[in-house]
């Protein structure tokens, strides 16, 4: 819930999915698609272009506040994904972006399960930096020294003791023994973004180590960020930042 506090910077600032990877997510002739986790409706919005019907599903009302004014036509629901607010079998697909990696799988599968009808697609996408890029990994290790998480998506934890990490600290998706799904593949869409070195540094601003550590270290963490970068690209008026975009899907198997 720590993302909310900035919700505008994290719609502004945080990379959209590329095209080629929502249209690889997407199963064909989809009508009705859900977003869950949405949070300020980067995904959703990309959807809402695809599909006659897109529902978005979001826990923290101030990043669905974000949501609602920016992705008109869209339904918002304050839910989460472990009690989908919504019948049975009533999507072709249900889709996660950036946020698997804060559910709990054993509750969510089976409540992914039950949203889709038959041969509905289950999909998800961390859209980012790409950290095979050596300078973005330099950057990476300059974080906040609460910031256990080499994606920067661990959560701080009290004063003097280790960060609480997500469940995955990589982009995999491990399901639990359901049975509910089938022909699950992967595919990896790389693109770039360009971004001035204040952007860049805005942008790290809105992972949650730097959202909760104390302010002392997050603006030391910023302050060598910015220091690093600046040696790099001295002059330059813009970087062309590489971006990746991992992508996990499979089919709904048919109910009996």
């Amino acid at each position: 819930m720590s993302f909310g506090a900035i919700a505008d910077d994290y719609d502004r600032l945080r990379p959209g999915p590329p095209d080629a990877a929502v249209d690889w997510l997407l199963p064909a002739h989809c009508e009705g698609a859900v977003d869950l986790g949405a949070g300020t409706g980067l995904l959703t919005r990309q959807l809402a272009r695809r599909v006659a019907r897109v529902v978005a599903i979001e826990p923290d009302d101030r990043m669905g506040a974000v949501l609602r004014a920016r992705s008109p036509g869209v339904e918002v629901i304050q839910g989460k994904a472990e009690a989908i607010p919504l019948p049975d079998a009533s999507a072709d697909g249900v889709f996660v972006s950036s946020a698997w990696h804060w559910m709990d799988p054993d509750l969510a599968v089976p409540e992914i399960g039950r949203v889709l009808r038959d041969g509905g697609r289950f999909g998800v996408i961390w859209a980012g930096r790409d950290h095979q890029a050596g300078w973005l990994r330099e950057i990476g290790g300059l974080r906040a020294p609460a910031t256990a998480d080499p994606h920067d998506q661990g959560t701080a934890g009290p004063a003097g003791q280790a960060a609480v990490r997500p469940r995955s600290r990589h982009h995999d998706v491990t399901l639990p023994v359901t049975g509910l799904f089938t022909n699950m593949e992967t595919a990896s869409f790389g693109f770039t973004r360009a971004m001035t070195i204040s952007g860049i540094i805005d942008m790290l601003a809105t992972y949650s180590g730097f959202i909760t550590a104390s302010p002392e270290d997050r603006a030391a963490a910023l302050d060598r960020a910015r220091t690093a970068l600046t040696q790099r690209f001295d002059g330059a008026s813009e970087i062309d930042v590489p971006m990746r975009a991992s992508c996990w899907r499979a089919d709904r198997t048919y109910r009996a």
